[in-house]
């Protein structure tokens, strides 16, 4: 036990003096980079370090800095309103219409997935973005068709998108190098199409994934101030940064003047509306004793603590089920304005109206709809195109 304490104060002894070990060359943060009680001490350690909130936003913006430059973000390419939009399969469900879509990210690369969209409206719609975890057929899932479905017939206009290496995004492996810009500047993009459609209304957005699809929430919400309502689920946590290349295969946590970690990412969305899901059985178990009191403190600078929330499930594990989704839908009902009272039955929240589709019919390429023919394939022409080796 004397030994444990040793190393936790040691920790936060060479953070304060500035310990050239943390200046090496290598700048990932991956997996469990530190223990859960490593963790904490540097919560709050940083927590001293600001008290204002000049203070704060001076820290913040070296965060952002430390997105864009440690995923190369801003040197992805300067793209347009030119989507060259694929839709196609156009469903009309039980208060709500699926279709088939792929948007051009740049020049020959595809984002593919699924736009949910009310069946009737006669105003313009808020929008949410719906990035998916790593499981297999993760945008064709379930848990996922549920969800977009429900925000759908509460009045959201929703795009279902594929991480790439899943789904129909098959032009590079999901282990590229670059995988965590690839993903972030699908976003932008995924968001960049979603504003220009005249259906939707660009001052109400959201965004929500859960897992791999947390981080991408955090991470799109930190650089895209258009987003306006935040809701990670089962991803924030103090002391994991992802296991994946997708989360953290590239140095945004680190550089040789800054250190921070996902908490601090998601503070980044301060004073906007933000809700953390969590839950017992993976590494947001500890949200509301650790995450949860450092957001806080961000979010009171602003005078917006109410904007900030946390649906805890110690008896769970990571997923983002029915039990997690229902606290998301009150949540968006809220903060987009949306009709959560159109979900509802005798006994709470029903998706039983929810038509789940076979994943064939959610493909957006197959023999009737090819890849078009000036696609990239393959990890190295994508990495060339964007010179970002």
């Amino acid at each position: 036990m004397k030994k444990q304490i040793v190393s936790l104060l040691l920790i936060g002894l060479l953070f304060l003096t500035g310990n050239p070990l943390f200046a090496q060359e290598n700048m990932l943060c991956q997996g469990a980079y530190w223990t859960e009680d490593e963790a904490n001490i540097l919560m709050k350690k940083w927590a001293t370090e600001w008290t204002t909130r000049a203070d704060w936003e001076k820290r913040a913006d070296i965060i952002r800095q430390g997105l864009i430059t440690g995923m190369k973000f801003d040197q992805m390419p300067k793209a347009g309103n030119d989507f060259k939009t694929i839709i196609h399969s156009i469903r009309e469900m039980d208060g709500y219409i699926v279709e088939n879509i792929a948007i051009e990210s740049f020049p020959g690369f595809y984002i593919t997935g699924n736009l949910y969209r009310p069946l009737k409206t006669d105003n313009k719609c808020p929008t949410i973005l719906s990035p998916h975890g790593h499981w297999d057929d993760r945008r064709m899932s379930e848990d996922v068709q549920k969800r977009c479905a429900c925000f759908a017939r509460m009045g959201a206009v929703v795009f279902a998108y594929d991480m790439i290496g899943y789904g129909d995004s098959k032009q590079v492996s999901h282990d590229i190098p670059i995988a965590l810009v690839l993903q972030t500047y699908n976003g932008k993009r995924v968001l960049d199409y979603l504003v220009s459609r005249p259906d939707v209304d660009a001052e109400k957005i959201g965004i929500t994934g859960e897992s791999g699809g947390g981080t991408q929430t955090i991470m799109l919400t930190a650089l895209d101030n258009r987003i306006k309502v935040s809701v990670p689920v089962v991803m924030v946590s103090a002391y994991f940064f992802g296991g994946c290349t997708c989360e953290s295969g590239m140095p945004v946590h680190k550089s040789d003047h800054h250190q921070t970690n996902n908490v601090e990412i998601a503070a980044l969305a301060a004073p906007r509306p933000m809700l953390l899901v969590s839950d017992g059985g993976d590494w947001t178990k500890n949200t509301p004793r650790i995450e949860m009191p450092y957001l806080q403190k961000v979010y009171a600078l602003y005078g917006a603590e109410s904007k900030l929330d946390n649906a805890h499930f110690p008896g769970e594990r990571h997923g983002y089920e029915a039990s997690k989704r229902f606290p998301v839908y009150n949540f968006f009902d809220e903060y987009l304005g949306l009709n959560a009272g159109r979900l509802y039955g005798e006994k709470g929240f029903d998706e039983s109206f929810v038509t789940v589709l076979p994943k064939e019919d959610l493909l957006v390429f197959n023999d009737k709809h090819p890849l078009p023919a000036n696609a990239l394939k393959g990890n190295e022409a994508v990495i060339n195109y964007l010179n970002l080796k």
